[in-house]
């Protein structure tokens, strides 16, 4: 039997579908200002990767647009700031930071997650609103947006900050953690998309409108005493029946 049961509160879906536009505009306008010094690149032997080449650059229409990222950055950066400020309050108050908060198994239940969505395990660990690879990510998440603030904040005003500055290294410790922050962030972007394509359609409407279509387990009733005399009853008659019928053969 299906039935509608409730998953996710107004507040966790007004928070979700904030901070995801916000996130990438973020990303994007970070991107704009990334242009203008663009110094990170992976080596590896004869190979070399350059994060965000030229030719994304010009098919993106990114150059020569560092004014305009400076202020979409610092515009969208007091709205993620104030959602997730108070994401973190709703979590605190109503108590549901016990579903989200890691526990001391959530690591290795997080590893049996992984090899269950990678059918190398039959049976995943059970789990009350989200797993624990789920905990482990979502906390993780969090920390990480923490930390994007406070290394923007030393990027953008080193010395009204020295201590924070110091406390990462510098200036360009603080520029370099930014920057890994961003890639983490647009990883874990491709693998929520994927994890909800996997998931299918209820798991999506639920962050939709709250709902979730469940399989709802009819328990066996047990049978009366007055039923299993009547059941008696109709086996005798049907005996008789038989019987009147042999004889008249």
């Amino acid at each position: 039997m299906k039935a509608f049961s409730k998953k996710h509160s107004l507040a966790v879906r007004w928070f979700h579908w904030i901070n995801f536009p916000v996130l990438f505009l973020m990303i994007w306008s970070g991107t704009l200002i990334y242009w203008a010094n663009g110094e990170y690149k992976l080596n590896a032997g004869l190979f070399e990767f350059k994060f965000y080449p030229d030719s994304l650059y010009k098919s993106l229409n990114i150059p020569h647009r560092l004014a305009e990222g400076m202020s979409l950055h610092f515009l969208f950066m007091w709205i993620f700031l104030l959602n997730g400020f108070l994401y973190v309050m709703f979590l605190i108050f109503s108590g549901q930071w016990r579903l989200i908060l890691p526990n001391r198994k959530s690591w290795k239940e997080a590893f049996l997650v992984l090899m269950h969505d990678l059918h190398l395990r039959k049976k995943a660990p059970e789990f009350v609103k989200y797993n624990a690879a789920q905990r482990v990510a979502y906390t993780g998440v969090v920390f990480m947006g923490v930390l994007s603030l406070v290394t923007g904040l030393i990027i953008y005003k080193p010395a009204t900050f020295p201590s924070l500055t110091s406390f990462v290294g510098g200036y360009e410790n603080a520029r370099l953690i930014h920057f890994v922050l961003t890639i983490l962030f647009i990883l874990f972007f491709v693998v929520h998309i994927v994890q909800v394509i996997i998931a299918g359609w209820n798991n999506f409407r639920a962050i939709i409108t709250g709902w979730e279509i469940t399989e709802i387990q009819t328990p066996n009733r047990e049978v009366t005493p007055k039923e299993e005399n009547l059941d008696q009853l109709n086996t005798s008659e049907k005996r008789n029946i038989t019987n009147d019928e042999d004889e008249k053969k």
